[in-house]
C-alpha cells in the first residue's frame, strides 16, 4: 500500500471505518492514522506528517474549528493541508474554520466519487469550496482589510518568554511538554500561564490562545 498519506478524525468510529476502507481502496492514497478529536489529530500528525487531514468540524474536547486554528498557530504544523467534514454546509463554525486556514470541506452525504474527487483536488493543492463559500470568504476579508488596526493599548505587555509559551499553547501542549522544550521548571511555566492569562484578561488557555492568533501575536515562534 502506498500513496497519499491521510489522517483521519472523527469521533464516529462507524463513520471512520467507512472512510477507511473507502481511501485505502484508492491505489494512490492510504489512511496512515485516525483520531478522535482535535487534539489527538494533532498528536497524530506531529508523528505521522500526513500529506492530508481530514477531519470532522464537530468533535468532542476539541472540534475541527479548534484544531484547525492550533494546526495554524504550530510552527511545525501550520503548514499541513486540512479538509474538513460536516453533515452541511450552513454551520458557522465551518465558516470560521475557512477562515481559520483548512482549504476547503466535503459533505458527509456527498457520494463517494465527489468525496475522492475532492480529497484528490486538495492533495494538489486545490481550494475545495463552493462559489458561495468563496464569495462570502472574498467579503469578509474585505471588510476586515477595510478595519483600523486596534489601538496599541490593546495590546498587553507580553514578554519574550511569555510569548513562546503562548506560542506553544496554542500548538496545544502541556505544561510539561512547554517546560521541556523551553527548560524551564513545571512551576516556571505554570506561573508564565497564569501571567499570560491575566494579561489577556482571558478565562482559560483556548481563550488566550485565540485571542493571540486574532492579534497576530504569534508570529514565528
Amino acid at each position: 500500500m502506498g500513496g497519499a498519506r491521510i489522517l483521519l478524525a472523527d469521533d464516529h468510529e462507524l463513520f471512520r471505518r467507512g472512510l477507511i476502507g473507502l481511501i485505502n481502496a484508492q491505489p494512490d492514497m492510504q489512511v496512515v492514522g485516525e483520531a478522535g478529536d482535535g487534539f489527538e489529530a494533532i498528536s497524530q500528525a506531529r508523528s505521522l506528517r500526513p500529506d492530508l487531514v481530514i477531519m470532522d468540524i464537530n468533535m468532542p474536547v476539541c472540534d475541527g474549528l479548534e484544531a484547525t486554528r492550533r494546526f495554524r498557530a504550530a510552527q511545525d504544523l501550520r503548514d499541513t493541508r486540512i479538509l474538513i467534514l460536516t453533515i452541511h454546509d450552513e454551520d458557522d463554525m465551518l465558516f470560521e474554520a475557512i477562515k481559520a486556514g483548512a482549504n476547503g470541506y466535503l459533505l458527509k452525504s456527498m457520494a463517494s466519487a465527489d468525496f475522492l474527487r475532492g480529497v484528490r483536488g486538495a492533495l494538489a493543492g486545490e481550494a475545495s469550496l463552493p462559489p458561495k463559500m468563496a464569495a462570502a470568504l472574498v467579503q469578509e476579508f474585505g471588510r476586515l482589510a477595510r478595519q483600523p488596526a486596534p489601538p496599541a493599548e490593546d495590546v498587553p505587555d507580553l514578554t519574550p518568554r511569555e510569548l513562546e509559551v503562548l506560542s506553544l499553547i496554542a500548538a496545544g501542549a502541556t505544561d510539561k511538554e512547554i517546560g521541556a522544550q523551553l527548560t524551564l521548571s513545571l512551576y516556571t511555566v505554570k506561573s508564565h500561564v497564569r501571567n499570560i492569562l491575566s494579561k489577556l484578561h482571558a478565562a482559560n488557555r483556548r481563550q488566550a490562545a485565540r485571542w493571540a492568533a486574532q492579534r497576530g501575536l504569534l508570529g514565528d515562534n
